[in-house]
């Protein structure tokens, strides 16, 4: 009888003190896991974001959203502007954290040969004297404005006009080779020796009207009667007021 007693006491004894070690326990636990659930702040993809996606333009693909602390990735995107001035380094697909190690320079992008060529547009070449493109200032990822010029020899030209305008804005260069060195002459002077220009082979996406006024203008140039110069535009530049330029209104 007695041995049932204290065996029921111990039994109660070990019982309580097993209770007491659970809720210990469970409230350890309930610690370690709000502080794991803590919260944070990142930007979620929603829409694939496409290799070559401007940061500027991440927010239309990704939203504000919460993750626990603990599955923060490093570098996480809470502010969007730090993205500005980079572009996606590869393709980023739905549900993935933004992170700024994704984003590169463009420039770094353009060095592999990787502009990419936007939906519905081609690639082509045309080639440009170094001072006609900022002094080889222009480099793949850049925009450019395109600026064409006829001479007083063109056939088209009214009344031996040449004529100057700005043909296209805002081109995206894709790729850029150092070309051949050309001999220029003046036919005017014997005496003087060629002086050899710098060229550059200039790859630019165009749609397909803009590529026969690309090839057009190049042959021109080819042909002596006419010229292509291309301008560093970036998207703050103002591309108000052109209109063709001849002698009657140069300096109007």
């Amino acid at each position: 009888m007695k041995t049932r007693i204290i065996g029921a006491i111990v039994a109660l004894i070990l019982a309580i003190v097993g209770a007491f070690a659970l809720v210990i326990y469970v409230r350890g636990a309930d610690v370690r896991a709000a502080q794991g659930a803590e919260l944070q702040n990142v930007y979620v993809v929603q829409e694939t974001i496409p290799k070559g996606t401007a940061g500027e333009v991440v927010g239309d693909f990704a939203k504000l959203d919460t993750v626990p602390a603990r599955n923060l990735v490093e570098g996480a995107v809470t502010d969007l502007s730090v993205l500005d001035g980079l572009v996606a380094d590869a393709d980023l697909l739905p549900g993935e954290q933004l992170a700024e190690a994704r984003f590169i320079d463009p420039l770094e992008l353009a060095a592999r040969g990787e502009v990419p060529v936007p939906d519905g547009m081609q690639e082509v070449t045309i080639t440009v004297p170094a001072d006609r493109m900022v002094g080889g200032a222009v480099q793949p990822g850049s925009t450019v404005g395109v600026v064409y010029t006829t001479s007083t020899e063109s056939e088209f030209a009214n009344e031996d006009k040449a004529i100057t305008q700005f043909i296209f804005h805002r081109m995206l260069v894709t790729r850029i080779v150092a070309g051949a060195d050309v001999a220029v002459n003046d036919d005017e002077d014997e005496s003087n020796s060629p002086q050899m220009v710098n060229t550059f082979l200039v790859t630019i996406a165009a749609t397909t009207p803009q590529v026969e006024k690309l090839v057009y203008g190049a042959e021109q140039q080819l042909d002596g009667n006419g010229g292509i110069w291309l301008t560093l535009e970036p998207e703050t530049a103002d591309q108000g007021g052109s209109t063709p330029r001849s002698g009657e209104n140069i300096f109007g």
